[in-house]
């Protein structure tokens, strides 16, 4: 019975320590303050960071990114963007990065009008955006609840178009965030390496991501986002309705969305897409294959 006790108070301890180095840190005020690159503007739901260049240049384009990697993940194309002379605009989204991690439901709509009211806010009326893997299910809901502020839709990597059942409890339970910081976050940041065809290229991926992991609230955004999934059909036969110009970008190794799995579905909803597959790349096209990723967005699609 003692060594049962001794073994449990072990585990416990174990646990505790462990999670002693995650979600330690408050977005607050100081927190916001700490941060020496981009901007802050308080929205409806919370605070958020984003960065803006080129303010002048006509041309805007709008990069959301993913399920958890935030704005950083755009690095290379946002720059190269710039570079190029186009308005670019990112941001972290509600839960990610730098942005507020407000006791929400992280639905598609709250992403798609976080990213609305920030447009507003910077006067941009019209704009191409760029959504990557769940980013794209976040550009599909903006051209939904404003279709006028469309130009082009340009889905990377996008998990906009898979099956998903409603769930009817999406509440999120302290036990539920518990225990995935203790399952998940050990293993979490090196498992973002299955995004890459050829992980070895990028040994540091893993412990950039790490950060993200001293965000009080993270886990519990991660799992009311993936609670909240639903299938955008009707968003997209509306788009495809609408001829706007929509662009479909993949890694042809992508072991994350596996392209086979929703070709046909695809086929159905945004018959008249413009496809593009960017060879040895996985998930990030790119990251993985900057060259050619770039090629294609910067000489055929926004030409």
């Amino acid at each position: 019975m003692l060594k049962k006790y001794i073994l449990i108070l072990f585990i416990s301890i174990f646990i505790s320590c462990n999670n002693n180095k995650y979600e330690y840190i408050i977005k607050d005020e100081n927190f916001r303050q700490s941060i020496e690159s981009g901007n802050f503007i308080e929205l409806s739901e919370g605070n958020t960071y984003f960065e803006v260049d080129n303010r002048t240049s006509n041309n805007t384009l709008i990069f959301v990114h993913g399920f958890s990697v935030p704005s950083y993940i755009w690095d290379k194309t946002y720059n190269s963007a710039k570079e190029k002379g186009f308005k670019v605009v990112r941001l972290d989204l509600y839960g990610r990065g730098y942005s507020d991690n407000p006791n929400v439901n992280y639905t598609d709509e709250l992403f798609a009008r976080q990213v609305i009211e920030l447009l507003n806010d910077l006067e941009i009326e019209k704009a191409s955006f760029l959504g990557l893997s769940n980013g794209g299910r976040v550009i599909s809901k903006i051209a939904d609840l404003k279709p006028n502020l469309i130009d082009k839709l340009i889905y990377v990597s996008a998990s906009s178009f898979g099956e998903h059942i409603e769930l009817e409890d999406k509440n999120v339970t302290t036990n539920e965030i518990n225990t995935f910081i203790t399952k998940k976050y050990p293993s979490i940041s090196m498992g973002q390496l299955s995004d890459f065809k050829y992980p070895e290229n990028f040994p540091n991926w893993g412990k950039k991501y790490e950060s993200l992991l001293k965000y009080k609230g993270f886990a519990r955004a991660l799992i009311s986002t993936q609670k909240n999934h639903i299938n955008l059909d009707l968003e997209h036969k509306e788009i495809n309705e609408s001829n706007m110009k929509v662009y479909t970008i993949w890694g042809d190794s992508d072991s994350v969305i596996v392209y086979n799995d929703i070709q046909k579905k695809l086929n159905k909803l945004l018959p008249n897409r413009f496809e593009n597959f960017i060879l040895e790349s996985g998930h990030l096209p790119h990251i993985e294959n900057q060259e050619s990723f770039e090629n294609y967005l910067f000489d055929v699609v926004l030409k």
